[in-house]
């Protein structure tokens, strides 16, 4: 754990894989940032992610990959971000 010089504690610095998507659905669109866990997820692979606030599954399809973000500069917040449930192509 790291202290800042003002006294308080600065969050850990973990490191995380992001992937951007976009959605592939005739009901819904957008892209979104997840947190990726596969290993050796590529651009054009698509995957199963929770959307929405009563997180349906839908499919998706990966966009860009950011690996070993830390979480100090992920590009969505790390509490609310979801992470990619799996890879189908």
């Amino acid at each position: 754990m790291i202290h800042s010089l003002a006294g308080g504690v600065l969050s850990d610095n973990k490191k995380l894989d992001f992937a951007k998507v976009e959605i592939l659905s005739d009901y819904y669109s957008g892209t979104f940032w997840y947190i990726s866990e596969i290993p050796n997820l590529k651009v054009g692979d698509v995957v199963v992610v929770p959307f929405g606030q009563n997180e349906i599954f839908v499919n998706a399809k990966v966009l860009k990959i950011d690996k070993n973000i830390s979480s100090q500069t992920a590009p969505i917040t790390i509490k609310r971000a979801k992470k990619i449930l799996k890879r189908i192509k």
